[in-house]
């Protein structure tokens, strides 16, 4: 923990650690790991924080109707067992999101039996409409928000929703973490264009213009994914915005090809002012069928300095040989 010196005193600052993870989809019934909790096991240390979160993509549920009425290349309907949450639980994760194209997969009883699941498991759940996430960490009070472009979550193409939501957690809390599923996906959707993205003729919303207008509504940090493939950071006054933190573990959901099998964990460190105290970029790389593993190859760390570099230049948030993250300024 790092130490902040005062005129005439030095003291110990309250803190927070933090670690992200991207997306998440553990197969689709009957098609997921025989053992869930063993399938993530690999990466649980690194994982390791006061607050652990994610992105869930799909459902925990036992029944529903799908929302894909017919077989299609380009209608993805997941479920998981609601046991499953218990493995999420195991792995350390204290906060999954559902403000994503799939938590009503499989309709609206999907997503409350979603629910439930979470909660008896302990794992708070953030993203629903309206919603806003608090977790108490010590004397510090921490708000998570998830957005995404859709209306049955917190919709981030509702300007002045999304203003309230933020501002209202900035009243209650000492830190503001907002999350964001926005922008295309795929392979060649590395790039924050910084304009309006879509895909399969959705508006997926422009990644850019929400991070800056969040962080200027008040967010202490702003952390994305969707897109499926790592895009860059950046350090926005004052503030670190990941804008992709690829799909963190999957099971036969995606092509295990380069750049779709590189992931990425990412964690920091805020004094209970917003200050970042430290931050540390960890690669992974999806192996088999999508299982994530640590990386010394750093591939991943390599392709978001590239990407950092060519997207926000002087505000480019890069990372160092030893995984720690170098800010500008």
């Amino acid at each position: 923990m790092a130490l902040v010196t005062s005129l005439g005193a030095q003291a110990t600052p309250v803190t927070v650690s933090f670690s992200f993870a991207g997306d998440t989809e553990l197969g689709n019934s009957p098609q997921v790991p025989t053992n869930p909790t063993s399938y993530m096991a690999s990466v649980k240390s690194a994982l390791a924080a006061d607050v652990v979160f994610a992105n869930l993509e799909g459902t925990m549920t036992a029944g529903g109707t799908s929302k894909c009425a017919h077989p299609s290349s380009s209608c993805y309907a997941f479920k998981v067992p609601t046991s499953f949450a218990q493995a999420y639980k195991a792995t350390g994760f204290t906060i999954l999101n559902s403000a994503n194209n799939h938590s009503f997969d499989f309709g609206s009883a999907g997503a409350a039996s979603t629910t439930a699941a979470l909660h008896a498991a302990g794992i708070l759940q953030a993203g629903l409409r309206n919603q806003i996430t608090y977790e108490r960490i010590g004397t510090v009070k921490v708000a998570v928000i998830g957005f995404a472009p859709y209306y049955n979550v917190n919709n981030f193409l509702l300007t002045s929703t999304a203003r309230s939501l933020i501002q209202k957690a900035k009243a209650n809390a000492q830190l503001v973490i907002v999350y964001m599923h926005t922008g295309a996906e795929g392979p060649a959707a590395t790039h924050v264009t910084k304009r309006t993205e879509t895909f399969y003729g959705e508006n997926r919303g422009n990644p850019y213009q929400f991070a800056h207008f969040a962080i200027d509504a008040g967010a202490t940090a702003v952390i994305g994914s969707g897109p499926h493939v790592l895009r860059g950071m950046e350090y926005y006054k004052g503030h670190l915005i990941a804008y992709s933190l690829g799909d963190f573990i999957n099971y036969g959901n995606f092509a295990m090809v380069s750049p779709l099998n590189l992931s990425a964990i990412l964690k920091f460190t805020l004094a209970e002012d917003g200050t970042l105290q430290s931050a540390q970029f960890i690669s992974l790389k999806l192996v088999g069928r999508g299982q994530a593993s640590l990386d010394s190859s750093d591939a991943s760390a390599h392709m978001v300095n590239a990407l950092s570099r060519a997207d926000f230049g002087a505000q480019a948030a890069l990372i160092n040989t030893d995984g720690s993250i170098a800010l500008p300024g």
